[in-house]
């Protein structure tokens, strides 16, 4: 008679971290949602819920992905940490606002007073192509990157260090590229010009975020500056 294998007490706390993780970014796509369908008085909003569904797949595929790649990033993720940088604090709240405001923006334009024309549904899969497409960088960052937390702080206690590997290899902040250029996906895929407003300030809000850290990592993360001289641009190879 075979003894039943049982799972090790890592193994649980990583799966249950990665189902707690899973539920706080569903709890922020039911508050999109939310916010989607009252903005246009409709759930009758078919380029809605194309934008919410993709972000339920992209979000598990992630979610899953990272498990494996690199597990302590889940727990990591799931929580601002006291000593976060204040600056930063700031920044993530004034990026949550915008993501609502991108949402809310469109569905009062296509949704409620028609500001402007609905942008054609072409532009949805252009869209949905860019969204995917800048998901790369974000995600291929946190498979490598054990120290990405959600906001920036030198965290001495998990002996950080710089990581130069993956995507690090080509900007020092692949993620932000990512989440740059994939801040115009949602406008085109809801089809609201005047969404692409906020989308626009949040692109902005990045690259000073890039700035205020990257001058954090050179002052303050032992080997950064050593890193910035080999590897130069912050976001964009030949640009910045």
């Amino acid at each position: 008679m075979t003894t039943p294998i049982t799972e090790t007490a890592p193994r649980r706390f990583e799966r249950d971290a990665l189902r707690k993780r899973i539920a706080q970014l569903m709890g922020m796509t039911l508050l999109t949602a939310t916010a989607c369908f009252l903005s246009a008085g409709t759930v009758d909003w078919p380029r809605a819920w194309i934008y919410l569904g993709l972000q339920v797949a992209i979000v598990t595929a992630s979610a899953v992905l990272i498990l494996r790649a690199n597990p302590a990033l889940v727990t990591a993720r799931g929580r601002i940490h006291p000593d976060a940088k204040r600056f930063d604090k700031v920044i993530l709240r004034i990026y949550v606002l915008l993501l609502f405001a991108v949402v809310v923006v469109a569905g009062l334009d296509v949704g409620r007073y028609h500001w402007t024309a609905t942008l054609p549904f072409a532009t949805v899969y252009v869209g949905v192509s860019l969204n995917l497409l800048t998901t790369v960088p974000v995600l291929w960052a946190l498979m490598v990157n054990p120290f990405a937390e959600p906001a920036v702080r030198i965290q001495k206690e998990r002996q950080h260090v710089v990581i130069t590997k993956g995507p690090y290899r080509f900007v020092r902040h692949p993620m932000y590229t990512g989440l740059i250029l994939g801040s115009a996906s949602p406008p085109l895929i809801l089809g609201s010009v005047w969404a692409l407003v906020p989308a626009a300030l949040t692109m902005v809000l990045f690259v000073v975020r890039t700035a205020l850290e990257d001058r954090t990592l050179r002052a303050e993360l032992q080997g950064y500056a050593e890193y910035a001289q080999q590897t130069r641009y912050r976001l964009v190879p030949g640009i910045w």
